[in-house]
């Protein structure tokens, strides 16, 4: 399986290949740099998963977001977006097309600033609402240019992960 990865900002293409709870994977970064691994996963909880590579034991925590992923490992998060080359030919770079496109909470946490209201026009990656989450404040940003529909929660609302925050058209 061939994906477009955006690691922390840094764009690159990882082919994987899986058989059963093995995996073999090669990554290139833009620069060229390219390197290849042998790892085994397993999920032990929804979204947590034990992996091992080189006889050596990681925790990973994986939590949507609004820009892809939050990806938790040896204390360090970074911010994985994952595109089928397949959607991004059809879509067009950005990787999504027209309509309505809904966005959700990364993780559980306080609703600590709402920055738009319904109605309003946003640009992509405009801030729309701030999570407060293990003392660290998120903010959720537009995933693409459009009009808000909908911002449900409220400032010092408590929301779920997964929780749809607002819609953008």
């Amino acid at each position: 399986m061939r994906l477009l990865i955006t690691l922390d900002g840094r764009n690159g293409e990882l082919m994987l290949d899986r058989d059963g709870d093995a995996y073999r994977f090669t990554y290139q970064l833009e620069t060229g740099e390219r390197v290849e691994r042998a790892a085994s996963l397993l999920e032990v909880e929804p979204g947590i998963y034990s992996v091992l590579v080189n006889g050596r034991s990681h925790e990973v925590k994986v939590v949507p977001g609004p820009d892809g992923f939050y990806v938790d490992l040896n204390g360090e998060r970074s911010v994985v977006e994952v595109r089928d080359p397949r959607a991004v030919s059809r879509k067009g770079p950005a990787g999504l097309g027209d309509g309505r496109v809904n966005i959700t909470a990364p993780m559980p946490g306080k609703i600590v600033r709402v920055l738009v209201r319904e109605g309003d026009n946003v640009q992509s990656g405009a801030g729309l609402l701030v999570v407060e989450a293990m003392k660290m404040q998120n903010e959720i940003k537009a995933p693409k240019a459009g009009r808000v529909l909908f911002v449900k929660p409220s400032e010092g609302d408590t929301v779920s992960a997964g929780e749809v925050l607002a819609a953008i058209e």
